[in-house]
């Protein structure tokens, strides 16, 4: 299938799904989901119009924009580094192993009161949620590839003269990286759930705190605006990570087979060192 089917598919389906919308709320649908609650997409159209020309709404963009790039770019250096370290040490696996399993499963959200108590502003706060939302799916990403890769090739790097150093640049990294790439498009997903859920909560300004208020006030139309853009700013951020993990990847050494036997392992490491 060529790009302009796959485009016109994909249009399409989402054509659809609008129609349906539009048809159920427009004729007062109720078979047990009660459609008649729902604003139109006529309605929705009007209310995203407006507010495409208030600078309100910018100001919210903008803010939960600024809020997700900090947090996901903490969490991206602190979810690399910590599952690559507890992947390649005995120590720091056992040293903080315990503690982030124990931390793991406490949803990020439920971390609010801990961020209102912690941190001295509301925003530090909703960066904060938002780090940790992104750091675990980066730090278990990177432990299970770092933990994957086949030893071979460290030991072909060694036998050449590389140290622990040359290793960790030229064969760890390099070879768990998409792994790495996977944890970090999960995490930006789960990163958008959390800020907007923590500015719903506590935030001042935000996609969230706006949807929040206009629910408060029964701005139905309002409600679905915020919940439409809130899809269109994830589903913007989730492709960039991936658009850019697939250039990186294409420039990494060694796209080919996993060598089976030690003239292509020294081949390898000829090329790494």
């Amino acid at each position: 299938m060529n790009r302009a089917a796959r485009a016109a598919l994909r249009l399409g389906s989402l054509a659809c799904a609008l129609g349906a919308w539009q048809s159920l709320t427009s004729l007062d649908v109720d078979v047990w989901l009660r459609f008649s609650q729902f604003p139109t997409v006529t309605d929705v159209a009007h209310a995203f119009g407006a507010r495409l020309g208030t600078g309100a709404y910018w100001q919210d963009v903008t803010d939960s924009l600024r809020r997700i790039v900090t947090g996901f770019l903490l969490a991206a250096l602190a979810g690399v580094a910590t599952g690559t370290a507890v992947a390649r040490s005995r120590v720091a696996e056992d040293l903080l192993g315990p503690l982030l399993e124990v931390v793991r499963p406490i949803p990020a959200i439920a971390l609010v009161p801990v961020a209102i108590l912690l941190f001295p502003s509301n925003e530090q706060g909703i960066v904060f949620i938002t780090g940790v939302a992104a750091y675990f799916p980066v730090l278990v990403a990177t432990r299970h590839a770092v933990r994957a890769l086949t030893p071979v090739w460290e030991e072909a790097v060694r036998t050449m003269g590389g140290g622990r150093w040359r290793v960790l640049r030229s064969v760890v990294l390099p070879g768990a990286l998409p792994g790495i790439l996977g944890g970090l498009s999960v995490g930006i997903g789960v990163s958008w759930i959390c800020v907007i859920s923590a500015e719903m909560i506590s935030g001042e300004y935000g996609v969230g705190y706006r949807t929040w208020q206009d629910y408060t006030v029964l701005d139905y139309p309002g409600v679905f605006v915020g919940m439409a853009t809130i899809g269109v700013l994830g589903w913007a951020t989730s492709t960039a990570v991936e658009l850019a993990g697939r250039r990186v990847t294409r420039r990494l050494p060694g796209r080919t087979p996993t060598p089976a036997h030690p003239k292509g392992a020294s081949t390898r490491a000829t090329h790494l060192v």
